[in-house]
């Protein structure tokens, strides 16, 4: 269905028993709502209704120019305005890489729209500014933002029948997943708009008050998951003041929704039945 949000429209997949627990599943880069379509059938297998949109840039009736339009306050108020779309007072959230920051801003700042948080692949931001001030480790694995925040960077994953964005995938995504991906960012505007998330400052910006999670929450990470260092990692606990499980998947690297869906379904179900 599409939902309008203030002056945005967006594309958004609404399932499962209506009388269920809601939850909204937010994707990260380069990616889509699809990103959770081997996740959600277990979602509602088990009695859950799931909210899963493509987020700002990548649904046509939801792509504003310029990279201000895509700074992390404003990437919350769109899963905020959703919720209230659909009349929706709380859900459980989950959000993977990108869609996992949005989420930690949620469920920060938003804490009352959030009943239980799951964030996959990305920490908690603040542990996350700390470690790139301070450990090398994962200033090496953040070198490659500097390249997507350039001006040449669309044109240059687009070259050579997008060869650089085929290559993020490599062998880890199945071939018709990363073709719908493909698809979709290869078409006029897409990955523009997908690359100001990167381009408006968010990651690096140290948002003030940004402030610990009270809500329970699961930070799922897995060993060969190349956007986060272990110190990152470690220090996501120490901004989380609720209930917090740490979930490590060993032998995965950063497509967590694709490559693992049944654990992070199950990672879900735990924390989203009472008591979780």
């Amino acid at each position: 269905m599409r939902i309008p949000v203030g002056d945005l429209v967006f594309d958004v997949e609404v399932s499962g028993p209506e009388e269920g627990d809601p939850v909204l599943l937010l994707h990260g880069f380069p990616q889509s709502r699809h990103t959770w379509d081997q996740v959600v059938p277990e979602l509602h297998g088990a009695g859950l209704r799931t909210v899963v949109p493509d987020q700002r840039g990548y649904c046509d009736g939801a792509r504003p120019a310029g990279a201000d339009a895509y700074a992390l306050p404003l990437l919350a108020g769109d899963a905020v305005g959703l919720l209230d779309a659909l009349g929706i007072e709380s859900a459980h959230v989950v959000g993977h890489d990108w869609g996992a920051v949005v989420a930690w801003c949620l469920a920060a700042r938003h804490a009352t729209r959030v009943r239980t948080l799951t964030a996959v692949s990305f920490p908690h931001p603040e542990a996350f500014w700390y470690a790139l001030r301070n450990d090398p480790v994962q200033r090496e694995l953040s070198r490659y933002v500097a390249y997507f925040v350039s001006p040449e960077s669309t044109a240059g994953m687009l070259e050579d029948d997008a060869a650089m964005l085929r290559s993020l995938f490599g062998d880890a995504v199945a071939p018709q997943q990363a073709k719908r991906y493909l698809d979709l960012h290869t078409r006029p505007g897409v990955l523009d708009a997908a690359l100001n998330w990167y381009r408006s400052g968010s990651l690096f910006a140290e948002h003030e008050g940004f402030g610990p999670v009270a809500v329970p929450t699961t930070y799922i990470w897995s060993d060969d998951d190349r956007v986060a260092s272990r110190v990152a990692v470690d220090g996501t606990a120490e901004h989380v003041t609720g209930p917090y499980r740490f979930v490590l998947l060993e032998g995965v690297g950063h497509w967590q929704p694709e490559q693992a869906p049944d654990r992070i379904a199950a990672e879900v179900l735990l924390r989203a039945r009472p008591g979780g």
